[in-house]
This record gives structure tokens, sequence and C-alpha cells, in this order.
């Protein structure tokens, strides 16, 4: 499990996710630098582990919807504190890796 939502992308789609229902074109313009196949590969990966679910509306051209199921959702409480997390300290972690580059180049 560590390895599914620890990974560089599943967390990120996952906190999208939960924000509304997205289609495939959303979700890589919100997660910018994430490839076609990156997103295809974590999106089915999360799917395969009950966290998304994957609704194909067969239409075209093709409309697809990603949405998070209940066990997706009940990672939220679990999440947040480590969103909150970044989001208070990360000037502090851009910071340390400023210094480590200064103390490395000298």
């Amino acid at each position: 499990m560590l390895d599914l939502i620890g990974d560089r992308w599943s967390l990120l789609l996952l906190l999208v996710i939960a924000q509304g229902v997205h289609r495939n074109g959303a979700l890589k313009r919100r997660v910018g630098g994430i490839s076609q196949k990156m997103l295809t590969q974590t999106l089915r990966a999360l799917e395969a582990n009950g966290l998304v679910e994957r609704r194909d509306f067969m239409t075209v051209p093709p409309h697809v919807e990603y949405h998070l199921t209940p066990l997706g959702a009940s990672l939220g409480p679990a999440l947040t504190p480590l969103f909150e997390w970044i989001e208070m300290r990360f000037g502090d972690v851009l910071a340390a890796r400023a210094e480590f580059a200064g103390r490395e180049a000298a």
C-alpha cells in the first residue's frame, strides 16, 4: 500500500480527484509535469486497488470521468495532516535544499 500511495503521482491525483469528478485532460492539466503514459498507469493502479472509479460514458468522442470510491475517500482524514504539513513547511524544505546545495558547491 505504501508503494501505491507513496509514489510521485498517486497522492497528487488522489488530492485532485478528491476535489470532484475529473476527466483525463483536466487531471493532466491540474497535475503539472505528468506524462499521459504515467497518468494512465497511475489511474489504473488506483482503480485496480479500489481507490478511484473510472466511468466511461461510451460516447464518441470518448468521455471518461474519474472519482474517488468510498475506500479512496476514506484516505482523506489520514492524508489531510500530511498535506497541511507540506503547505506549512514547503518553504522550509526549499530553504534546506538551497543551503545544502550551497554547501555542496563550496
